[in-house]
């Protein structure tokens, strides 16, 4: 009984380590992390152009606002 015991272990063992390098024996490769650049400005800066567009869509929709005769 022992020995069939052992002979299981040893047969777990090899199929457990046989999967462990499923593909290849090669090293990995590793590749490098991104980097992220983070600009220092506001949004400030964008304030201008987005109250320009605000004028602009409220003209447009004020002269297009006639009457329905």
């Amino acid at each position: 009984m022992k020995k069939a015991t052992a002979l299981i272990a040893a047969g777990a063992l090899a199929v457990s380590a046989s999967t462990a390098f499923a593909g290849s024996n090669a090293a990995p490769i590793i590749e490098d992390e991104p980097i992220v650049v983070v600009e220092s400005g506001s949004s400030i800066g964008s304030l201008p152009l987005a109250l320009l567009g605000l004028v602009i869509v409220g003209a447009a929709v004020a002269s297009s606002g006639g009457s329905n005769d």
